[in-house]
Parts: C-alpha cells; structure tokens; sequence
C-alpha cells in the first residue's frame, strides 16, 4: 500500500528557510511529501518564491494564519532565533511534527516551554544540528557509547572564522542580544555561526542516540570588536554533569580563518577535526587510525529523516533534549561575562577586499591557538586585553537571565 505523501508547512522561506524550499523543490517528483503552506512576513527574500505559489503553495504573514484553516504533519521551523519557542509551540498544539532550525532557542527557559508543549501534543521536536544526523557523527557516537576509546577526559574546539560587516547588517538582529520587539535572540558564535561545534561536544558524550552531556558549570570571557550589542569572540570552559572538560574557542574577528579544529581526549584515544572538509578521525594510543568521513556531506539529511520519522515514528536522533544542553551553555557563558569587554582599539584592525569591510584583532589568532594549546583561558595566560568571567553553575533549578543564588561564589 502506498502512503500518502506528509505534508508539510514551512515557517521561514528566507535565509536558511530558502536552503529548505531549494531541497524540497529539487526533489519535488520523488520525494514523499506535499507542501501544505509557507509562512513568511516579507516572502519576496524567498528565490524560488514564484516556484512556489506555481505549485499552488499558499503563502500566510504568520503561523497562525496557516493553522486557521489548514493542518500539516510537519512543521518545518527556520525562523530567525526569536521566534523557534512560540513557533515550535503553536504548531505542536495544532497537533504537527516539528522540524525546528538550530539552535533550538534563545533560552533554557524557552526550551523547557518547548519541552512542555511536546509531551502535551504527544509529538516530537526534531533539531537540525545536521552533524548529528550525519553518518559520521552516529557512527563515532556509537563507538564513544560502547567504550572503545574509554572515558572522556576533555572535548575542544578552535575556531577561527572570520565575518564581514555586511554579515551584521544582514537583519535586524544579528548580534544581538534582544529584537527590536525585546524578545531574546543571543546571537554570537556560540549561538548561530559555531553553535553545531558547541553542541557536537555534548552531543556525542550523551549515553544514548538522542541524548547529550549537559554542562553542570561555565566560565567564559566574552569579547567585541565589531560595533555590536553582543560578543563576537569567546573563551569558554564548561564541565559536564560528569566531570569532563569541554573548552571553546570562537571568534568572528581574527586576521586569517581556520578551523574547525577538534581534539577530544578519551583515556585510550584522540579524536580529531581540522576543517569542515578534513573530516573526523580517530588516533588509537597504540598508533591505529580510523577515518569517520565528513559530517558535512549530508547536510539535509535531517529533513528527510524528519519526513520519513513522521510515518514511521521513530525518535529523532537529536530533539529538545540533546540540543538544550547548547542552550543552557550559551545562556550561562551569557550570565558569566553580563556586560561584553571591548577589545582595545590599539588593537583593532581593518581589512577591505573585493568591496567588503571587516574588522579584525592583531594576535588574536595566535593567543586563541595558544590558549587551545594549554587548555586555557586568555585570562590564564595574561593577555593585556582579557579579563575573566565568573565561575555559573547550571542545572535543572537555573533560570538564565541569572538568579539569586546560581553563581557560585569566588
């Protein structure tokens, strides 16, 4: 018997909504779905906008109107940061799937909302973290759950990414602390750009498929050279629930890119990261290697998991609870440094090529590389520029912003 194809409703048709529409059109003939609807204030930033309407899709301002008339098995949410809670909520009360951009939300808060809103509808969440759903990430997963490289002892990352100032001017909230409407947004490296290599490190250190590590405290120094509300460099240590180390370095502002680059320690071997196209490996104590593949090859495989989840009705392999442990990370490197320390201007230089201007911090790449070297804080190691952040213990009982008594005492 065949089935009927699941039909769907995007939320978000520009930006990362596009990428989306693009594949759902590209395999419109073989594909086992239906667009219901699309969702988008100002639809026109959509390319294939006029593809759409051609197929006879309606186009509504706002969820809600979709959900007035209509239904759809999966929601399909990629909306800017602000809206995932309250969108991922309607669509899960009108008794739809969700499929929900990363990250999840602005705020642990937020997500526990989201959390709630899942077991009511008795639906699931989907997060699209795309490395988690990658044969590569699931395949070293497994290997981590059943013991071959023995326990964790410390995950880091270092990134180096450079971003222009058109890359903040791109909408109203990119880097950002709130919207212009005073909703959360956080928007930093650590919250969209390189929040997959955040989330990855807790990601594979959960003891099951869909499960994360969740970071039990953070310290983080959080830095701007860009003229930005939020920060767009960062420093930061968290310790999971069982002890591990987990250490990001990520800056938007640094003379050259590199990265991402991964050494996770385990007692028996390192794994090991040096770009998006490197790959993953792993290095055995006693010389061995085994190459994972690139995480990045399947970029939509989570759509088509999502699509294929909903008649099957399967758990997603990262939800609302692997991915909230990025979420709770960000919001206490957030509560560690409340107010952004501003790079020096003796510092701060500016490059401008092919009619782009960007702002870049002489050193920085080098104090960064040093610091991922020692496992260390730019505090730790006396960089004239650094100041440290305190010490913010997490858990089911923290509300970000902070609250009395959720910081520990130095």
């Amino acid at each position: 018997m065949v089935k009927a194809p699941v039909s769907l409703v995007l939320a978000g048709i520009g930006g990362m909504g596009a990428v989306y529409v693009r594949e759902l059109l590209d395999h419109r003939e073989a594909g086992p779905f239906r667009i219901a609807g699309a969702v988008d204030p100002e639809p026109d930033q959509c390319p294939w906008l006029e593809e759409l309407r051609a197929m006879g899709v309606p186009v509504f301002a706002a969820l809600d109107g979709f959900y007035r008339n209509r239904t759809a098995e999966l929601a399909v949410v990629s909306s800017p940061i602000q809206y995932h809670a309250g969108q991922t909520c309607l669509a899960l009360a009108k008794g739809s799937h969700v499929l929900c951009e990363k990250p999840v939300a602005a705020t642990i808060g937020e997500v526990r909302r989201m959390m709630e809103a899942e077991r009511a509808a008795g639906r699931w969440v989907s997060v699209g973290y795309q490395w988690s759903f990658s044969a590569a990430v699931q395949e070293l997963k497994k290997d981590i759950i059943g013991g071959r490289f023995g326990a964790a002892k410390r995950l880091k990352c270092l990134y180096l990414w450079p971003r222009d100032e058109q890359y903040y001017r791109r909408n109203g909230w990119a880097g950002r602390k709130r919207d212009a409407q005073g909703g959360w947004v956080l928007d930093s490296p650590a919250q969209n750009a390189m929040a997959h290599d955040l989330h990855n490190m807790f990601y594979i250190l959960g003891r099951e498929r869909h499960t994360s590590a969740a970071p039990a405290e953070v310290e983080a120094e959080l830095y701007r050279a860009n003229p930005v509300e939020n920060y767009d460099t960062a420093a930061m240590r968290a310790r999971t629930e069982e002890g591990v180390e987990v250490l990001l370095y990520a800056t938007h502002v640094p003379r050259r890119e590199k990265g991402p680059v991964y050494s996770y320690e385990f007692e028996k071997a390192v794994v090991r990261c040096s770009s998006r196209t490197s790959g993953i490996w792993v290095e055995f104590a006693g010389g061995e290697r085994k190459d994972y593949g690139v995480p990045d090859a399947g970029g939509m495989v989570k759509l088509w998991d999502a699509i294929r989840n909903v008649r099957t009705g399967d758990r997603p392999v990262c939800g609302l609870e692997a991915a909230s442990s990025q979420t709770l990370c960000v919001n206490g490197m957030q509560d560690s440094m409340p107010e952004i320390r501003e790079f020096p201007q003796a510092v701060r230089r500016v490059k401008e090529e092919n009619g782009s201007r960007r702002i870049w911090v002489e050193g920085l790449d080098e104090a960064f590389e040093a610091c991922y070297a020692a496992n260390a804080l730019p505090s730790e190691l006396g960089f004239p520029w650094s100041a440290r952040g305190r010490l913010v213990k997490l858990g089911t009982q923290y509300q970000f912003p902070i609250s009395s008594g959720t910081e520990a005492p130095r």
